[in-house]
């Protein structure tokens, strides 16, 4: 399957502001079947401080929406089901496990109102994406090495034209 660009996005924030030393996009579940089918958008590992980051990604800039407002927070909550049992299965060394859902644009009512009663999933949606975007540029605009993921690479070089 190929990457998102909003996946590229989570991965530059893990691997820039979180100092994640190993991030993945589309993993699959060991072993195939039909659990090997369910993916996780985006994982993230820090070594260091034995933290990981498990992150669903919706890029929706419309606004995030699945068939309808139920369906879109049952749908979410499924596969923060889905990154628990992939935490408990695959990384039971990792003392810090963080749940995370990134989307850019949520209304508020329904579906964020449901999503916050997801405890354990940090919503990281709407201005608070916008602020992960943000801590990227600032970073763009201070470095020029290549950091190997092409969403930053692309706010370097906004961040760094001239007239």
């Amino acid at each position: 399957m190929l990457t998102d660009v909003g996946e590229y996005i989570v991965g530059a924030y893990l691997r820039l502001k979180l100092d994640c030393d190993f991030v993945d996009y589309n993993v699959r579940r060991p072993g195939g079947g039909l659990q090997g089918l369910e993916e996780l958008d985006v994982l993230g590992l820090n070594f260091h401080h034995m933290r990981a980051y498990l992150c669903e990604v919706t890029t929706h800039i419309g606004g995030l929406l699945i068939v309808d407002n139920a369906t879109t927070v049952d749908r979410i909550r499924t596969k923060y089901e889905r990154q628990r049992l992939y935490a408990r299965d695959h990384l039971p060394q990792f003392t810090e496990v963080h749940f995370m859902f990134w989307s850019p644009v949520v209304r508020k009512g329904y579906i964020t109102d449901g999503l916050e009663q997801l405890e354990g999933l940090q919503l990281i949606i709407n201005g608070e994406y916008k602020k992960r975007i943000e801590e990227l540029c600032e970073i763009a605009a201070t470095t020029t090495y290549d950091a190997r993921n092409p969403f930053f690479r692309i706010l370097q070089i906004l961040e760094h034209l001239r007239d």
